[in-house]
């Protein structure tokens, strides 16, 4: 079973992963993002950095794929493959920070794994706005992150907003404006109500 959180920068993918994976005993698999070789250098310069970023991501996240299918657990995944193919990489080519050759030679290789791997069962979309995403950036105080632009963070939530207009798979939307699942015990539960009402309708199981 494979449940994948879904999110802007900020928007709490780290925080339920943690939490959903500590309650029903999953297993969590979390962003490669503390002891990613490229991030700090992308922040530092988008252009030079926006390709290799890209890739490292897509090669962690298709072994992390291949790593759920052949497991019986289930599987709570912080971020998906879909969101850097679908949401990042085309944005920094929009911006003109990556190359219209790289931005293929990535879109290539994605479509060429894609049709290796399966969907997640379920989606988990965290809607959240601008205010509350800039918010809990300087919260969590990573301090690569903090020159993050609104304007760079708002055609994210538009890419992501399109992306899952479109989106074929389960999907389960949550408010993170209003539904604070990482202060809130109740609105945690109110979370959990949500998630398994839908997996009750998909007829999975809730542990390991």
């Amino acid at each position: 079973m494979h449940i994948a959180i879904a999110g802007n920068i900020g928007s709490g993918k780290t925080t339920l992963t943690r939490l959903l994976a500590a309650h029903y005993g999953w297993t969590p698999k979390f962003e490669s993002v503390d002891f990613n070789p490229y991030l700090s250098d992308f922040y530092g310069d988008m252009a030079r950095w926006s390709f290799n970023l890209q890739i490292y991501f897509l090669n962690k996240r298709f072994k992390d794929v291949v790593d759920i299918s052949r497991t019986d657990d289930v599987v709570v995944q912080d971020r998906t493959i879909f969101e850097d193919a679908r949401v990042f990489a085309p944005n920094l080519h929009d911006m003109g920070l990556m190359s219209s050759r790289d931005f293929e030679n990535y879109s290539e290789l994605f479509e060429l794994i894609m049709s290796l791997v399966e969907m997640p069962d379920l989606l988990v979309y965290l809607r959240s706005s601008i205010p509350n995403l800039v918010e809990h950036i300087r919260k969590r105080g990573r301090e690569y992150e903090q020159g993050i632009s609104t304007e760079y963070l708002k055609a994210l939530n538009d890419r992501y907003e399109q992306w899952i207009m479109d989106y074929k798979g389960e999907l389960l939307i949550i408010d993170a404006d209003s539904i604070k699942f990482g202060e809130s015990a109740a609105d945690f539960t109110k979370v959990r109500e949500m998630l398994e009402a839908r997996l009750s309708g998909l007829k999975a199981p809730l542990s390991k």
